[in-house]
């Protein structure tokens, strides 16, 4: 059994591998690194570490599970949250939110669920029909704004309505997708 500190953002929950043991970390690339002084800690995923406090931004609590990933989809990546900015609208018009570097994890897991074995996550959610709200960047004025994509060119009525409710109807993008798909509703 594995323990997780579990943090949240706006755009979902995170989590961390967790140890106060110098036993649990023993089937770690840390054991000969971390010392019993500095537990406990976290692992970042990203081949760092940290000492853990309670005191951690966005830190809810610490928890156990067997599995690899310890909270479900939509605890990881909020769906149809009030605060949707970027991620991954379905053809149905649901969202789920992630941060502007998250989209293709949130993809995996996305395609694990409604396309399992789909050897390329984002691919097969674009032929299915998903749309993504990225950020974009223009380099020279420095401004950062949402752009909306289609894989096929096209979108639903449904994703057309969320994009309105969204505020994303005057982008030049979604104009366009509006224009070549009006007609197939």
């Amino acid at each position: 059994m594995k323990k997780f500190a579990i943090y949240k953002r706006k755009t979902g929950y995170f989590y961390y591998e967790y140890y106060d043991n110098m036993q649990d970390l023993q089937n770690t690339d840390f054991k000969d690194i971390i010392k019993e002084e500095s537990l406990p800690v976290v692992l970042d995923g990203k081949g760092g570490y940290y000492h853990f406090t309670e005191n951690d931004f966005g830190f809810i609590e610490v928890i156990e599970s067997e599995k690899e990933i310890p909270l479900p989809l939509e605890k990881l990546y909020f769906k149809n949250s009030e605060d949707f900015q970027l991620g991954w609208i379905a053809p149905n018009g649901d969202t789920y939110s992630c941060d502007y570097a998250s989209h293709s994890k949130l993809a995996a897991m996305l395609s694990a669920k409604f396309f399992p074995n789909a050897p390329f996550p984002d691919q097969a959610l674009g032929r299915a029909g998903w749309i993504k709200v990225i950020d974009s960047w223009d380099g020279t004025e420095r401004k950062h704004e949402q752009f909306v994509y289609s894989f096929s060119g096209k979108i639903t009525n449904a994703q057309a309505n969320t994009l309105f409710d969204l505020g994303l109807y005057s982008k030049p993008e979604v104009k366009e997708l509006l224009k070549s798909s009006e007609g197939r509703w």
